[in-house]
């Protein structure tokens, strides 16, 4: 236990002082261990310059998770209908969910962070499930993949704006390459600049994916990854579930192939759940700013496995912009980002402090071994003996 309240371990983890500790842990002292360069363990921020390999690594396979969605959602949409699609895989996943998190306890959140979940469930778990499901119903799904490419320039925003990380100048060039040569293949398609109806959904399924990155990215430096995607599915489901319902009904009966049902089996066990486990711990282990430019290699993911499966057309334009996207994740890989300053972490006692001996005016309180005497009931004044 060191001096400032908070307790240490030999492998370098901080246990930081806030919130109450699960009876049994020492009260005052949070039982959620945090690392001693994560925000908590020191008050300066952190340069993300140097490759993590790790960071890099969980990011990549969050990518190549995701990068699937697009496509078993313009499979499983014309079977089940978007909302029910949208809805639906939210209550699947919070169901596997509600069972991962009884199988391994793990802290309950607290305070400010029900608010950030709130945030989450709003991108992540309504906002870019319905929006997508709505735009795969116009769109196909390799124009979805490419314009989804806006995606890592609007998390990086958000994780300035919000969280407080200093991306360079050097990261905003490759940033803004990225998103001209996005734009760039939406003109190619003679459709223009002009927003069209699935753009519009695309666009709203982007801001509201990189609010749920951003958000979650920094709630998981504390709750963890797998955490944060489980207690955010859990949070909507107020909402989830009667949508799911409502969808169900209105859409009717349904004739599904085993096709569909594995493609909404997909998005609801490894879009929705799995597949942030490993999303959500990449960007708390290297900056949502940082890693979040791996998504910038969705699109070429999401072309190849549309022309695999789904046989659609990929033109000449749509390959220049995917090789354009793909080249600025080698430039943003190489910038440096700093993370937001973090508090040094308040001290705290450890244990109430012991009641003391209660004074009553007029007596003396014994000194520790001294031997027990009467107490004085003269006043303190010595007993004059009798004429």
């Amino acid at each position: 236990m060191r001096g400032d309240g908070s307790a240490t371990q030999g492998s370098g983890r901080v246990f930081l002082p806030d919130r109450p500790a699960p009876p049994g842990r020492g009260a005052g002292v949070s039982s959620r261990p945090v690392p001693a360069d994560r925000p908590g363990g020191q008050a300066r921020g952190r340069v993300h310059g140097r490759f993590d390999v790790g960071a890099f690594g969980l990011g990549g396979l969050g990518v190549l998770a995701f990068s699937v969605t697009l496509l078993a959602t313009r499979v499983a949409v014309p079977v089940f209908g978007p909302w029910t699609v949208g809805f639906g895989r939210a209550v699947i996943a919070a169901a596997l969910a509600g069972l991962a998190l009884r199988l391994v306890p793990s802290p309950r959140p607290v305070g400010a962070e029900w608010r950030s979940l709130v945030v989450v469930a709003a991108g992540g778990v309504l906002g870019f499930p319905v929006f997508s499901a709505l735009a795969m119903g116009h769109v196909p799904a390799t124009r979805g993949a490419v314009v989804i490419g806006l995606l890592p320039a609007a998390t990086a925003v958000y994780a300035t704006v919000r969280g407080g990380e200093r991306p360079s100048p050097a990261f905003w060039a490759a940033a803004g390459a990225g998103l001209v040569a996005v734009l760039a293949f939406v003109a190619s398609t003679g459709a223009g600049l002009r927003p069209q109806p699935g753009d519009v959904l695309l666009l709203g399924a982007v801001v509201s994916a990189a609010t749920a990155y951003g958000e979650g990215g920094r709630l998981a430096r504390r709750l963890g990854g797998w955490q944060t995607i489980c207690w955010a599915l859990l949070v909507a489901l107020p909402v989830t579930v009667p949508g799911a319902l409502v969808a169900v009904v209105a859409h009717g009966t349904v004739d599904p192939t085993p096709t569909s049902v594995l493609a909404f089996a997909y998005v609801a066990a490894v879009s929705m759940l799995l597949g942030f486990f490993a999303w959500y711990a990449g960007l708390a282990r290297g900056g949502v700013a940082s890693v979040s430019q791996v998504q910038l290699a969705q699109p070429v993911l999401t072309l190849v496995w549309s022309w695999a499966f789904l046989g659609e057309r990929v033109t000449t334009a749509t390959l220049v912009a995917a090789a354009a996207v793909l080249a600025c994740v080698a430039l943003t890989r190489r910038t440096a980002v700093t993370a937001a300053p973090t508090p040094t972490p308040v001290p705290v006692r450890t244990s109430p402090p012991s009641p003391g001996p209660t004074v009553v005016a007029g007596t003396s309180v014994p000194s520790p071994g001294a031997p027990d005497t009467p107490a004085r009931t003269d006043g303190g004044h010595a007993a004059t003996p009798a004429a």
